[in-house]
């Protein structure tokens, strides 16, 4: 007698906004694909900066987008790695047993057991030689890191500033902005300057003990990953036509950015990242080569993602918290 699937399945439900204990383990509806999609069984995911923004609803323009009481979309979480469980009729590019990585973006619901994503989504082939937890910590960092270098032109031998270099983004911008010839410099704290060093930043800067624009030196790019470092210092310190990226940017910051690109030579640029499968094809191919690797600092099972949150909550993180889902 053939054996009936569940149609049920694990998942962490965002009950309302607030503190990490607003996730609860839950029962929910198992997906089924649609004609496009496949369905992954999740192996890892990650506990993001972004889903602790989202959860505490921080800035309140997060209820404008994503509803005003709760998520709508209340299962969170934007990584997935795993394998693919079943396809829908129409799918070519993937098959059943296929191990895969990849980030759902806005669409969440990559902290359950299983999630539906469509075929062209932001999803690749996971790389041989990593783990399904290595592969869980590389998503969301790099492909930031890979948006926002790629939107200030960087090129071989320019000067670029890492700031918050030892997060999820700064992580990978350290690797990738080496990657592409860059002299990189990084700020993070003491604790974390050596690992920044062996991830190829040339110059470290202890926040705790110096203030990086203070010695006059000037950078093509400055890469503010975190949110903390001063807007006008930063300015201060790009060269007339440098960059100042921010991938966490509050709306008074939006407005000075804005007012910057229109006024000078320099540019600023935030807002949401643009990601797609050929970027995690193009990471891929990078892990594969031993160019980029994933940094990972702690790992919980799903059942203890309040924990995990409770940790990225801190801001003290170094390259990312993986949630192990099997």
């Amino acid at each position: 007698m053939k054996e009936m699937k569940s149609t049920k399945m694990k998942a962490v439900v965002c009950t309302r906004y607030g503190s990490p204990e607003v996730l609860q383990l839950q029962e929910v509806a198992k997906p089924a694909p649609r004609e496009k999609e496949v369905i992954i069984k999740i192996h890892a995911t990650s506990a993001t900066s972004g889903d602790a923004r989202i959860r505490r609803a921080d800035p309140f323009i997060v209820r404008l987008i994503f509803g005003l009481k709760k998520p709508r979309k209340s299962i969170l979480g934007v990584v997935v790695a795993g394998e693919i469980e079943s396809v829908g009729k129409e799918v070519t590019k993937f098959k059943v047993g296929d191990q895969v990585f990849g980030a759902k973006g806005i669409d969440f619901g990559t902290y359950a057991e299983y999630t539906s994503m469509p075929e062209n989504g932001v999803l690749a082939l996971k790389p041989k030689n990593i783990s399904y937890e290595e592969a869980a910590a590389i998503p969301f960092g790099a492909t930031a890191a890979l948006h926002f270098l790629r939107k200030a032109k960087i090129k071989s031998r320019q000067k670029v500033l890492i700031y918050g270099a030892s997060g999820a983004i700064g992580t990978a911008a350290v690797q990738l902005a080496k990657l592409f010839g860059a002299e990189v410099s990084a700020v993070c704290s003491t604790t974390n300057i050596e690992m920044v060093k062996a991830l190829g930043a040339e110059k470290v800067f202890d926040y705790t003990k110096e203030d990086f624009s203070e010695n006059g030196e000037k950078y093509d790019v400055i890469f503010e990953t975190v949110g903390k470092s001063s807007f006008s210092q930063s300015i201060k310190s790009l060269n007339s036509k440098g960059y100042l990226l921010m991938a966490s940017a509050g709306p008074s910051q939006l407005l000075r950015g804005l007012l910057v690109s229109i006024t000078s030579r320099k540019k600023v640029i935030s807002g949401v990242i643009e990601e797609s499968a050929d970027d995690m094809i193009y990471l891929k191919e990078l892990i594969e080569t031993g160019k980029l690797k994933a940094v990972i600092d702690r790992r919980y099972p799903l059942e203890q993602i309040a924990e995990a949150h409770k940790y990225v909550d801190t801001g003290h993180k170094k390259g990312n918290v993986v949630i192990i889902v099997e």
